[in-house]
């Protein structure tokens, strides 16, 4: 029974809201201006209509403005450019390295899951097996440095 009338109140809500989108749009269209009409040729429907523009002048495109490295950064987490950094916005450049190391995908980041991923890492640098790195050996950890492009674009 309570299915019943959760379902029939349920299509009530959903029709209200269909009306009001419906009377909003209605008032949206009946606002909107006049199609323009070329007064040369209103008999011909075919006929384009045309403007002389040589003495317009549109308004003068906004300039661009050369961030500094620090401003590029700092807009790389500044995700809804309110010029506050939240930490929601700060974790959400680490979730792509959290998922990696969850390996369960259960957003629990166990020690077992991060010692099996730092152990295959450290496996992977040990080239000769022995259980230690040298310098060498080490150095193939390294982050691979970024290309930077010939130009700025």
């Amino acid at each position: 029974m309570n299915k019943v009338i959760l379902g029939a109140f349920g299509a009530l809500v959903l029709v209200a809201v269909g009306m009001f989108w419906w009377q909003g749009r209605a008032e949206v269209e009946r606002g909107a201006p006049p199609p323009e009409v070329d007064i040369a040729a209103p008999d011909d429907p075919d006929a384009l209509s045309s403007a002389d523009v040589g003495d317009l002048h549109g308004p003068a495109p906004p300039e661009a403005s050369e961030l500094t490295r620090e401003q590029r950064r700092f807009f790389r987490y500044d995700r809804n450019r309110d010029l506050k950094i939240t930490r929601n916005e700060m974790l959400s450049t680490r979730t792509d390295g959290f998922r990696r190391l969850d390996v369960d995908g259960n957003n629990l980041l166990t020690f077992e899951e991060w010692a099996v991923t730092t152990a295959d890492r450290f496996d992977e640098m040990d080239a000769d097996g022995n259980r230690e790195l040298t310098a060498a050996e080490f150095a193939t950890s390294a982050p691979k440095p970024r290309s930077t492009p010939s130009c700025r674009c």
